[in-house]
């Protein structure tokens, strides 16, 4: 595989997601209309210049251990063809370390720019997966950052992955309660359990079937779409007030889970007017009063990563 870098610069989209949707750990994920921009450029200067505005800004590195870099190289790689140097540009809207899938979009958003600076590419969606998950190991997130929508991901016997993406109910609405607590996914991880209940475990795979329906077809079925006894619970030390406000959205009928690795929290709703309520049961459920809670309503994205005209 081998093709000739394109010589003016390429934009890039990809948006947030929240994979795990309550009961479907390392399987579910949803898009959100809430996107990191990557522009790059190739050069004839070797080496590579990064420039980082918004989320992560004066934290991520801006050199070759940036994610996106490490992205667009594994890409360049496997295409057979790599630029001598290029100038990347992130402009970031996805809040880091939320939850909100920030890796999975730079991993996906830095190998679909990769292969749109490449002319005449034959690099289908499959093919950037399966890379994409040998540098995140589950496929969740990177499923829905790369198809958009509600995405269903698995891991085969070879662990080679698979996707397909589903078109939610038009009348389901995303709520997410955001801290400014950040949440490395490592410590979410290393907080679960080697084995599991077979109890749990049963709850959830009725809940993961049930929710692949209520999702797309019976929104009023959200909220026992979206109970977990697998993952959430065994993770309580590590975002103890979001497990809090959870708990207090389910008692108030909401359908809420963590979203992905936390410590946001995720609302599936098809009531117009239940951002107010969400709000207001916020700033009620007990939070930390050091810890600042911004609810916002954001539509799920029809549109994963993609290559966009440049603004001018």
């Amino acid at each position: 595989m081998s093709g000739v870098v394109r010589s003016g610069p390429v934009r890039v989209l990809v948006p947030a997601s929240s994979a795990n949707i309550g009961p479907g750990f390392d399987s579910l994920g949803l898009s959100l209309a809430v996107y990191d921009e990557l522009i790059a450029m190739a050069t004839d200067d070797e080496g590579v210049l990064v420039e980082v505005a918004g989320e992560g800004a004066g934290v991520l590195p801006r050199d070759e251990r940036h994610l996106v870099v490490q992205a667009m190289h594994r890409a360049f790689d496997a295409m057979g063809v790599r630029p001598t140097g290029f100038v990347l540009r992130c402009r970031n809207a996805i809040p880091q370390g939320r939850g909100l899938g920030s890796s999975a979009a730079a991993i996906i958003g830095g190998m679909v720019l990769a292969r749109a600076m490449v002319e005449d590419a034959a690099v289908d969606d499959q093919q950037l997966l399966e890379w994409a998950t040998g540098m995140e190991s589950h496929p969740d997130n990177l499923a829905a950052a790369l198809h958009g929508g509600f995405t269903v991901a698995w891991l085969d016997d070879a662990q080679v992955p698979g996707s397909v993406r589903l078109e939610p109910h038009p009348d389901v609405r995303v709520i997410l309660a955001l801290p400014t607590e950040e949440v490395p996914t490592t410590k979410a991880r290393e907080a679960l359990p080697a084995d599991v209940d077979h109890a749990a475990a049963s709850h959830n795979v009725a809940r993961s079937a049930l929710l692949v329906h209520a999702l797309t077809n019976d929104p009023s079925l959200l909220w026992e779409a979206t109970s977990d006894r697998l993952h959430q619970r065994a993770r309580a030390d590590v975002y103890p007030q979001a497990l809090q406000l959870m708990d207090a959205l389910r008692e108030a009928g909401f359908a809420a889970a963590i979203s992905g690795a936390g410590p946001a929290v995720l609302v599936l709703t098809d009531d117009p007017k239940a951002e107010e309520l969400v709000a207001s049961i916020t700033a009620g459920a007990g939070q930390d009063p050091s810890d600042e809670w911004m609810v916002r309503a954001i539509p799920i994205s029809v549109h994963g990563a993609r290559e966009v005209p440049i603004e001018v």
